[in-house]
């Protein structure tokens, strides 16, 4: 399974639907919120998506879920788990959860990690990036028990260095 994932997009438009259009392969999108665009907006058409702490839009929840595989994909914007301290809240959050994947933004920090047997994807931004220079986005390739986590900037270009496989 393919999963674009997005996140602090702060009112983009255009580059939002440039992304979709270019990666029009995935199994699924999902966005981790602060989009600022409404939850029925062509831009946010087809994404799974949470409200951040800039989106004001009630029909997006907290928290969402996807089934990927026999697996769950655990989606959050982050705000509400203190991200930019520290991941420990969030990773009892997945395991209250059962997820074996948790995506979220807020921090704006591109990056991938396991804890325990949980992968954590954190997109970046693609207005405003942290600690890059990179917009950047992801795209997971999900199989049992492994997983691969491209990032890419705004323009499409693959960023290696944040490139990673992990077992899970």
């Amino acid at each position: 399974m393919r999963v674009l994932i997005v996140s602090d997009s702060h009112s983009l438009t255009e580059e939002l639907h440039t992304i979709k259009n270019r990666h029009k392969d995935v199994d699924a999108l999902v966005h981790c919120g602060d989009s600022e665009l409404q939850a029925d907006s062509s831009e946010m058409e087809g994404f799974l998506a949470v409200r951040g702490n800039c989106d004001y839009d009630e029909r997006y929840e907290n928290e969402e879920t996807l089934n990927i595989g026999e697996d769950l994909l655990y989606v959050t914007h982050g705000h509400l788990y203190n991200v930019k301290m520290t991941l420990m809240n969030l990773t009892y959050r997945a395991k209250e959860r059962d997820a074996k994947v948790v995506c979220f933004g807020h921090s704006h920090i591109a990056g991938a990690e396991k804890i325990d047997q949980t992968l954590f994807i954190n997109p970046g931004s693609i207005r405003l990036p942290n600690r890059r220079k990179e917009r950047t986005y992801a795209i997971l390739h999900y199989e049992e028990n492994k997983a691969t986590v491209n990032f890419y900037d705004h323009e499409g270009n693959e960023v290696k260095d944040l490139t990673n496989s992990f077992s899970l």
